[in-house]
């Protein structure tokens, strides 16, 4: 064996004098031979081909494809005629100016949330090429909606927006009053008062082993605060959301026969269908509560939710108004505060309350008796007000005397209904 990386039995040939060498010598530069360079030409540089000259269209043309223009839905040459012209025409630029902007108004921007009804409309879309085996009850349905927007709003929240602070607002004894918490204090107010819900359709009471002074739900709501070690955080969400679930599928689960099951709220009862309709209305007031307090708009809801709610709150309305009356809040009846109240089942005294917009209607509240019967021929006031801005006042966050968009009528049977409406809020 020989030594070295070669193979010394075959050497390689060397290249013949008139062959080119393997390895390729570097070219010379032209400009190194003295020669003078090649002319560039316009293709050599990329330079694009040149621009087409403007068309060349008379004053009242131009004018009169400035509303095309502004809608773009001039040609490209009709385009470049026009901007051309608009470089040098003062007047047509101050029109194309305001024309713009007046297109502009015919396509108002767009928020990036999604409309409140759409869930509606693609679940009603599903289950009419596959119904449900199991449906969810008509009156159930308004909770679901509001608690499946409240948890999409809640999904990307960081630290700082579940401890944002949030003022709960309501009217007691006629005044104002309010309530300080977090976000997440929002959310275990809502856990606690579901829970009323829970405890009777026989599921687990949030509250565990924490006990209430009053089976209220402030007083559930300022126990479970207490009794917690820090103030609430994040962690709650997950069994809110657990707990809303659990409602639904429980109440749809009895096949929505315990519609007219009572839950107690500690100082009055409402059949289960109507509490359902209380929580779906509070899980949206509280949801513009957080949604105001992390500065992120909130759509009312859907107008068929929307219309449900009204209705709850105007069919509760001749109760509390009857209570009022005995409390000495509200004005007694014509006649005096022992006059007959208007048998069961007639009709008596009333006010048309007229709701406009998205979910409204026309309800005629009866004035003199719970037990009595609205009627027309009976009417002795008629309020206006917008579905969003009824709501907010049964809520306590619109002052009565400040709510109403239209009155006519017995001035002191409008006042009571309002305030009515307005006692009807909680914390």
């Amino acid at each position: 064996m020989s030594g070295g990386n070669g193979d010394d039995r075959h050497p390689a040939p060397e290249p013949s004098p008139d062959q080119p060498p393997r390895i390729p010598l570097p070219r010379a530069s032209v400009e190194d031979t003295g020669q003078p360079l090649p002319d560039l030409r316009p293709q050599d540089l990329g330079d694009p081909a040149p621009r087409p000259a403007p068309l060349l269209l008379e004053h009242r043309v131009l004018k009169s494809l400035l509303g095309a223009w502004a809608l773009a839905a001039c040609s490209a040459d009709e385009t470049a005629a026009v901007e051309e012209h608009l470089g040098d025409c003062g007047a047509c630029a101050d029109e194309a100016r305001r024309l713009r902007e007046a297109v502009g108004l015919l396509h108002p921007p767009e928020t990036l949330d999604l409309d409140p009804s759409l869930r509606t409309r693609v679940l009603e879309g599903c289950l009419e090429h596959r119904p449900p085996r199991i449906p969810v009850p008509e009156w159930a349905t308004a909770y679901d909606a509001q608690t499946a927007r409240l948890d999409a709003l809640l999904q990307d929240f960081g630290d700082a927006e579940w401890h944002a602070p949030v003022r709960l607002r309501w009217f007691e004894k006629d005044e104002p009053t309010s309530r300080r918490t977090t976000v997440a204090g929002v959310i275990a107010h809502l856990l606690t008062v579901d829970g009323l819900v829970a405890i009777a359709l026989g599921l687990q009471d949030p509250m565990g082993d924490v006990a209430a002074d009053h089976p209220t739900p402030s007083a559930r709501t300022e126990a479970y605060w207490r009794a917690s070690h820090y103030p609430p955080t994040r962690a709650v969400r997950a069994p809110w959301r657990e707990q809303t679930h659990d409602l639904v599928r429980t109440a749809s689960f009895t096949g929505g026969g315990t519609g007219r099951l009572s839950v107690p709220y500690g100082d009055f009862e409402l059949p289960l269908h109507d509490a359902m309709l209380d929580r779906a209305f509070e899980c949206w007031v509280h949801a513009e509560d957080i949604a105001e307090a992390v500065d992120y708009p909130y759509e009312p809801p859907s107008g068929r939710d929307l219309h449900s709610m009204v209705d709850l709150a105007a069919r509760m309305l001749p109760t509390v108004l009857a209570a009022r009356r005995r409390a000495g809040l509200a004005a007694p009846p014509p006649g005096g505060p022992h006059r007959h109240l208007v048998p069961a089942g007639e009709p008596g005294r009333s006010l048309r309350l007229e709701i406009e917009g998205s979910g409204g209607g026309q309800w005629l509240i009866p004035l003199d008796s719970p037990a009595a019967v609205g009627s027309a021929e009976h009417e002795v006031a008629h309020v206006a007000l917008d579905g969003g801005e009824f709501c907010r006042l049964a809520a306590g966050h619109v002052s009565p005397t400040e709510a109403a968009a239209g009155q006519v009528g017995d001035r002191e049977a409008i006042r009571d209904v309002l305030f009515a409406a307005a006692s009807l809020s909680r914390m």
